[in-house]
């Protein structure tokens, strides 16, 4: 079975190389260091210190393994490549909420990148799957648990970087 492919923007790409870069060269070197200290203390049996440091690393080591496995199934979205006459991965879109009658704007990502506190959704989300495909000036319905929604597209563009 072949793993799933993790959709990412070039700015989502950077991100990841950026952490794992942190991670390896930085934070995995300083938990190193605080485990040297943490065994010059002696008895190890009830060493606090120690234990915390060794948590600390199984952290960095497991956050390691799972930006490795994203980056290595990573397909990276061209922002240049996206079409603006309909929304798709890598755009940013504009909706007006025609329950509330307020305009909010979306960057459509994949999974890994998605923060709906930052306006990034995914395409896999029941608003994102909706969306894609969708043209400037249609009304798209959106079925989730707390009902229907309904948005009035006004606008698709490249994402920013």
């Amino acid at each position: 079975m072949e793993a799933k492919k993790n959709i990412l923007t070039k700015e989502g790409l950077a991100k990841y190389e950026e952490e794992l870069h942190e991670l390896k060269t930085v934070k995995l070197k300083e938990v190193a260091e605080k485990l040297k200290e943490a065994r010059e203390q002696g008895d190890l049996s009830e060493n606090a210190e120690y234990d915390a440091a060794k948590d600390e690393q199984r952290d960095i080591a497991a956050r390691i393994e799972v930006i490795e496995k994203i980056l290595k199934n990573a397909e990276v979205i061209d922002d240049s490549d996206v079409d603006t006459n309909k929304i798709s991965i890598g755009c940013t879109v504009k909706l007006k909420d025609l329950e509330f009658d307020e305009e909010i704007e979306y960057k459509i990502v994949g999974s890994s990148e998605a923060n709906s506190l930052k306006g990034k959704i995914s395409n896999e989300s029941p608003v994102g799957k909706a969306l894609i495909g969708a043209k400037k000036g249609q009304t798209v319905s959106v079925e989730t648990q707390a009902g229907v929604f309904k948005y009035k597209v006004l606008g698709i563009q490249r994402s920013e970087v």
